[in-house]
């Protein structure tokens, strides 16, 4: 499936952002869920890298640049695309223009309850390490990161 950087004002992209915030709030309280919005999305330096079947956005991620690391953010894959890869693609998409960019490493940040995500992470060789930045303290954040 094709990966490409795209506007996240798109409505089949808005789908998926929706998608990604009912999954975590039903997973975690609205406190502890760091979800980055459309417009906080067309900031200045992020891209949003979206995968498309038949022209329907299925699956999506960001990275967001910040002095000394990128900062994955948003990654989702719609229901009707799971277990094809998808998110697999999307994250190599993500470290790929990392890279470009010259950032050294990619962080991220999930919850414990995300198992699968976890795992998906774990596999693409990123680690645990201690929370960074607005997620210090929050027992409900997991960080992990790579280095590229």
């Amino acid at each position: 499936m094709p990966v490409a950087i795209e506007p996240a004002r798109q409505r089949d992209v808005e789908a998926l952002l929706d998608g990604s915030e009912q999954f975590a709030l039903s997973l975690y309280p609205p406190d502890s869920c760091y979800l980055l919005d459309v417009s906080e999305l067309e900031a200045p330096g992020v891209e949003v890298f979206v995968a498309r079947v038949d022209d329907v956005a299925l699956g999506m991620a960001a990275l967001v640049p910040y002095d000394g690391y990128g900062e994955l953010k948003r990654l989702f894959v719609d229901d009707r695309a799971r277990g094809q890869g998808l998110a697999g693609q999307l994250l190599a998409a993500v470290e790929d223009r990392a890279r470009e960019r010259g950032l050294p490493v990619l962080r991220l940040e999930t919850g414990p309850l995300s198992v699968a995500a976890i795992a998906l992470y774990g596999k693409h060789g990123y680690e645990r390490i201690p929370n960074f930045g607005p997620y210090v303290g929050d027992e409900h954040s997991y960080c992990m990161e790579k280095p590229l």
